[in-house]
């Protein structure tokens, strides 16, 4: 690792950025320089109650607008946690201004949008990654070893998934998620697209051939243009005959399970995206045997527990500490890594489809 620091900058500060802040602390290989706000004692507020909590040895300073920001010598990286509605334009700015990008998502309102954004990190050439930290967590080798084993689950047939909260009233009538020039997907674009990924990762980032959706439920706060949906249902369809079917949700209570079903067992894990507290993350697999003699009706569990040392939150092996860590290894390589941009494009892609579809009543859109 190299003894010089990668010097990030926060755009914006919303709430997840406070995780991300102490996953920068805790990298090892990156430093916080300054925290950009379009009100400046606003900046300053976040930096002192982070700063509190998860002290940097230098203070990073507080900046009065975006602008400012990017244009800093001493800033390589740039975290943005804006609006999805805002992304693209503060995405292309900082590549322009040569800075790497780690961009929260959904990344962008649109395909269109999000190429744009990686098109500008290719020419600068700069980093880009989602925020995607489930990504960044060993407990995805360890599914891969077994996912391949060829006996544990065998080849794969269904996966499915679901992330859904239930969000209290006031959600409804001012997080910026229930606004549609804001946050245009709504529940799809907030949980969605780590159900879509994870569907993605499984398929070894083979895309579907098609996709159906449904809005089951939508609702948009009194200022927002329209609606957003805030209960959707998705179904991917692979080549080979592979399926995959999500659900998420304002409306549900917590839940962030996944399922991959093959033709010799199963896998599943209970907390796909954040997991459970602990020093440790685990996943199951189970081939359950079934037997008949007589009268007797015998359903009996061969479940099979894994675990992987590694923190669930807060921590130097946590998965948001991943993430930042392996970004900051990346720009110190000066060889930008195009499977980040590619897979955040395919992501949005698919989420794309899935909202199209759902405007068409349900009708199959294709996808690859």
């Amino acid at each position: 690792m190299s003894e010089t620091k990668l010097r990030w900058g926060i755009l914006g500060t919303a709430n997840i950025a406070r995780k991300n802040w102490k996953a920068i602390l805790n990298t090892g290989n990156g430093t916080i320089a300054a925290v950009a706000s379009r009100d400046a004692g606003r900046a300053q507020k976040f930096i002192d109650e982070c700063q509190a909590v998860a002290p940097f040895a230098a203070v990073p300073r507080a900046i009065g607008s975006y602008e400012e920001l990017l244009a800093a010598k001493d800033i390589g990286a740039i975290y943005i946690p804006l609006p999805t509605g805002l992304r693209k334009e503060w995405g292309i700015r900082a590549a322009e201004a040569g800075k790497h990008i780690v961009c929260e998502k959904p990344c962008a309102v649109s395909v269109a949008d999000l190429r744009e954004m990686t098109d500008a990190c290719r020419r600068h050439r700069v980093q880009f990654m989602d925020g995607v930290m489930f990504m960044h967590s060993r407990r995805l080798d360890r599914m891969r070893e077994v996912l391949d084993d060829g006996t544990s689950v065998g080849p794969i047939k269904r996966i499915t998934s679901a992330f859904s909260f239930r969000a209290p009233e006031e959600f409804f009538t001012a997080n910026i998620r229930a606004h549609s020039a804001l946050e245009p997907a709504g529940c799809l674009g907030d949980l969605g697209w780590y159900c879509i990924r994870f569907a993605l990762w499984t398929m070894k980032r083979q895309l579907p051939l098609a996709v159906t959706g449904r809005i089951l439920a939508q609702l948009g706060r009194g200022d927002s243009p329209s609606p957003v949906p805030t209960e959707f249902s998705g179904e991917l369809l692979f080549d080979g005959g592979v399926s995959s079917g999500f659900y998420c949700s304002f409306l549900a209570e917590h839940q962030q399970w996944a399922h991959v079903s093959g033709t010799k067992g199963s896998l599943q894990l209970s907390d796909f995206v954040v997991p459970f507290a602990g020093s440790e993350i685990a996943f199951e697999v189970n081939s359950p045997s079934f037997q008949i003699a007589g009268c007797d009706f015998d359903m009996k569990s061969r479940l099979r527990r894994f675990t992987v040392a590694e923190h669930s939150n807060s921590h130097p092996t946590a998965q948001e500490t991943n993430l930042f860590r392996h970004f900051g290894n990346l720009v110190q390589s000066g060889r930008p890594d195009d499977f980040w941009p590619d897979v955040a494009l395919n992501t949005q892609r698919v989420m794309e489809a899935c909202l199209a579809s759902a405007g068409l009543n349900g009708e199959a859109v294709n996808v690859a």
